[in-house]
Formats: structure tokens, sequence, C-alpha cells
């Protein structure tokens, strides 16, 4: 089945909608503090939409739904983890950061361990929030891919493109109430696809079915297809391994708490209370979305092959059993089951959305690293670019210079997990800014800053080298063990 007229005006319509909405929130936009956390005004659905509209992006869906294709439930860590990391933002984090007085985490960080610190800090957390955005333009690309006849090149080209256009002009005003728009047709689009599935297959059984009945025409590629793999591969939440796993899931939780993005929402907001609310109904609202995408990808694995199993499969004289569908890559089960198993035009709709949900997640991360970049870093070199309109120029020119060069780097890791750069993403934002900010909203003058300085390089490059190496254990757990024994040791010293 072939994207058709139904599919493109679904797709135009919610485009041009949300599009629409950020062109005329960019009316609010006065000044450099309107853009980057809404003048403080934010009711609770924008501080949830500004949240949602980075946290359920590409890797939150279309990354969800390609790590089920391969791996099944443990698929759902990514906004499982999410989701906690909305609550423990919630319940620990938000008065401490509205009382801090200060508008970036990094700033939080050198009130109490000096601009060393902040700037190392700003550095790395940018380059993490860098390996997210460019796994959402690989999300972007592959849908675009899936939709039209086009070069990656040229799909990661316009993904950039419509970023640039949305939240160049609007900011966070943009990202908060778009994303209001967005959480509506994410919702509706996402748990109605999770009910299709269910009921394309009669139930969860049906799916564990199908995906037994498809790994028994891969016995030749995959060497298993007994009823005890299926439920170890597909059908457990850590069917990766318990490290891998959990560790995902800390890094997303940690991330969360370490990202500029998230904390601009809480900023935002009127008061306490509308920030505590906002980030507790993004928790609340993640969880089914994850679980949508989860049984979207679970559905594909049981009906779909990709082009290298067709190709083992030929090379031994094997074919595929009729009905079984053929995608390039795994990416592209999400957006291969709307054009395929929905309406046109609601499918249309879906696939609109899904593209709205990559360009907003970006858009956020994207602003939030050029917030960091602006605030925490060139204001210092050049303190003339504290002037509101300067402020503001060099913001949107920042913006563009960062997904610009999330273009290139998106066609070194086209053939990644997207959640996994998610992962990765995560870890690195933790590493560089969780412990210093979580010791100076709570632990005040406990540390010496010559410590912290080498908590964030020494625990950073250990997360790296432990991806790199591939050891057993997850990165974050030896990137964040490595930080708090060099804050152990600054303690230390102080008591002596």
């Amino acid at each position: 089945m072939e994207v058709s007229l139904y599919h493109i005006l679904g797709i135009i319509l919610s485009v041009v909608l949300i599009e629409v909405v950020g062109i005329l929130s960019s009316r609010k936009v006065k000044t450099a503090a309107d853009f980057s956390h809404a003048g403080g005004k934010a009711g609770t659905w924008v501080v949830c939409g500004t949240i949602m509209g980075t946290l359920i992006g590409g890797q939150s869906t279309v990354g969800t739904a390609q790590l089920a294709f391969t791996y099944g439930l443990s698929a759902w860590w990514f906004t499982l983890g999410a989701a906690l990391g909305c609550v423990f933002l919630a319940i620990g984090y938000v008065i401490p950061l509205r009382r801090s007085g200060c508008s970036t985490l990094l700033e939080v960080v050198s009130k109490e361990y000096g601009k060393k610190a902040e700037v190392l800090g700003s550095v790395l957390c940018s380059i993490g929030m860098f390996v997210s955005v460019v796994a959402q333009i690989l999300s972007a690309s592959a849908l675009l891919m899936t939709l039209f006849p086009i070069k990656f090149y040229l799909a990661a080209a316009l993904s950039c493109l419509i970023m640039m256009a949305y939240v160049v002009f609007g900011g966070l005003w943009s990202a908060g109430i778009g994303g209001i728009v967005k959480l509506v047709l994410l919702c509706v689009s996402s748990l109605a696809g999770g009910v299709i599935v269910l009921s394309l297959t009669d139930g969860y059984h049906g799916l564990m079915t199908s995906i037994e009945e498809m790994m028994q025409t891969l016995v030749v590629t995959h060497g298993r297809a007994s009823e005890d793999f299926v439920q170890e591969r597909y059908n457990n939440l850590l069917s990766r391994g318990a490290g891998k796993d959990i560790g995902s899931c800390l890094s997303v939780i940690l991330g969360i708490l370490a990202t500029q993005s998230y904390a601009q929402g809480i900023w935002a907001a009127k008061t306490d209370s509308v920030a505590r609310k906002g980030a507790m109904i993004s928790a609340v609202l993640t969880i089914p979305i994850g679980a949508a995408c989860v049984l979207i990808g679970l559905y594909m694995r049981g009906h779909y092959v990709t082009m290298e199993e067709m190709s083992a499969l030929a090379a031994v004289g094997a074919t595929l059993p009729e009905k079984v569908g053929v995608m390039a890559t795994t990416a592209q089960a999400f957006p291969l089951f709307i054009t395929h198993h929905i309406p046109e035009f609601l499918g249309g709709i879906v696939l609109g959305t899904l593209l709205i949900t990559i360009i907003i997640g970006g858009s956020g991360l994207t602003l939030g690293a050029s917030t960091i970049l602006v605030r925490d870093v060139f204001t210092k070199i050049n303190p003339s670019l504290n002037e509101s309109s300067r402020n503001l120029r060099v913001s949107r020119m920042t913006i563009v210079g960062i997904l610009l060069l999330s273009v290139v780097f998106a066609a070194t890791f086209s053939g990644s997990f997207i959640n996994d750069l998610g992962f990765l993403s995560m870890g690195l934002r933790a590493t560089a800014v969780f412990i210093p900010l979580t010791l100076a909203l709570f632990f005040s003058r406990k540390i010496k800053s010559q410590w912290i300085l080498i908590s964030i390089i020494a625990g950073t490059a250990a997360l790296i080298i432990t991806q790199i190496l591939k050891l057993p254990v997850d990165g974050i757990f030896v990137g964040l063990g490595v930080g708090v024994i060099c804050c152990l040791m600054g303690a230390r010293r102080i008591e002596s």
C-alpha cells in the first residue's frame, strides 16, 4: 500500500495546524525571557506541553517501536524512565529549582562551584543534548523516507528545515502551546494504534503467537523459534539483560533531571503548584504512549521482515509466507504500520502528528542546548550578549548551527538504534550535570569545587569508555560511581 492523496491531506492538515500555532505563538515573544522560559506566565497545560513536547519525540515513538521490533517489551524502558523522571522532577526538584533564582541548570552549578564547573558542564551537557537531536533527525528521516521516494540526506535536510521554522520564531511559547496541540493528537493516535494492534491479533496472546510463527519462518537467520525463546526475547522487560535495561532506565531518569529543556518548563510555570502538576501530568500520559508504541513494534515483528532477513531467506532458497510484509529498516516499523493498517485520512493525521512529535522533540532539545551555550558559555566570553536583542539573535543563530551540524552527524549514526542514542544522550547529561546540580541544590558547601570539576570529567570519561569498550555493565553505573567517588573524596578533604 503506497501513500495516497488522503494520507498527504491528513499530513498537511496536522503540519499546518502545528506550524500556525508556532507562528502565532511568536507574537508573545517580546524579550529573551519570553523566548527561553515564557516570562514565567505558563499554566499547567503549557508546562505539560513544554515537557512532553521535548520528551515524546522520535525516541519515544519511532525509536520505541524500532527497539520493540527487535527486543520486545524492553523497549518500554525509555518511556517508563521518562515517566519516573517527571515524577522525581515534580516531587524533589521543582521547588529548589524555582527558588534558586536561576534560569539555567548550569547557573545553579555555577553559583555553588564557580564558572569553570558551569562552562565544563555546559559543553558536556550540550553534547549530550546534541546526540539526542541527532536521534530526532534520524527518526524524522526514517518517516520521510517511508512516505516519499527520497534519499537520506534530503530527508535529513528537510527535517532540519522544519525544526528551524518551528522553534526559531516561537521559542518556548511555541514549544509549550504547540506541545499541547501535539499532545492531544499524539495521545489519541497512539492509543488508537494500540487498540488496532490488539484487535488485529485478537489480544496480547495472539500478538505473541504471531511473533512465534514469524520466528519459525526466520529460524534460518535467528537460529531459535521456540515458545520459550519468544517469551524470553519479546515478552520480557529485561530481555537485553537486567544491567542494560535498568541502566538505560536510570539514564533517562537522571537525564531528565539534568536537562535544560525540562527545567525551562518548570521555570516557565506561574506557581510551584502549576509546575508540579504539569510534570506529574506528563508522567501519567507518557506511560500509555510508550505502551502503544511497544505494541506496534511487536505487531510489526509478527508480520514483517527486514530486507536483510529476506535476503538471508532467499540465500537458502526459502520464501516468505503470504501476507508477510517487507521493510527496508527497523526504524520504519511505526510509519509503515500507520500506512498499512490505519484508514488513509486518519493515518495521514497520525503521520503528521508523528512528524510533529519528532519536530517538537528535536526543537525543544535544540532550544535547551542553545540556551545553555548562550547563557553559560557565550555570554561569559562576550558580556555584551546579555543585552536582550543581541541575546535573542545569538540564540536563534545557535539553534540554526546546532541543527545543521546534526544533519552531518546523523549520517554517521544512520545504522544505530535510535533509542540507544537516546540512552547515551541522557547518560551524558546525567554524568555531566546531575551530581553537581543535586549537590548544589540539597548539599550546599559540602564539596570543594575542584573535586566537582574532577567528578564531571572523570564520570563522563568513564561513561564514554565503558560504552566504547562495550563492557558488560551499563555505562551509567560506571560514570555515576566514578563521579560519586570523586565527590566523596572532596567531602573527606573538607572534614580533615
